[in-house]
């Protein structure tokens, strides 16, 4: 038995798989670069938010990167332990707790994340400006349409 599909179906899967495989591979030397600088990716991706959000509610920073809270407990202990962030209570609800980068967390993103950025710009040279953004708006309206 086999299985019928058309072509719209054949390219939609084309798509997927070309989508997964870009991904991969784009995210694969991102994180090898964020290794470089002896943070997980979602250590890195932790301080990324608060490097540029600011004190953020610790609920609130798995909706950002996309990690489960189990997770970012664990991860937010570690960036704690290297001094890179710290939790705060929050003064009208304590059941509210922040993180807010150091000093030292600070002095650190804002080393490493031109260079970073300088890699993903690297990584990315192969597309021209106007297809960057071609493709971002692509991107952006196929997950609003995957959402419905």
């Amino acid at each position: 038995m086999s299985l019928q599909i058309d072509d719209d179906e054949a390219v939609s899967l084309k798509t997927f798989v070309v989508l997964s495989k870009a991904f991969r591979t784009v995210m694969d030397r991102a994180v090898k670069d964020m290794k470089q600088y002896e943070l997980s990716s979602s250590e890195f991706t932790i301080l990324e938010v608060l490097y540029t959000k600011g004190r953020i509610p610790l609920q609130q920073i798995g909706e950002k990167i996309l990690v489960t809270s189990g997770s970012i407990t664990y991860n937010i202990d570690k960036l704690e332990r290297k001094g890179l962030l710290k939790r705060v209570p929050c003064e009208e609800d304590r059941r509210v707790i922040f993180a807010e980068i150091t000093q030292a967390g600070n002095d650190l993103f804002g080393d490493i994340f031109p260079k970073h950025a300088a890699s993903i710009h690297l990584m990315s040279q192969s597309l021209s400006r106007e297809e960057k953004l071609s493709l971002i708006e692509l991107l952006k309206k196929l997950g609003k349409g995957v959402e419905g």
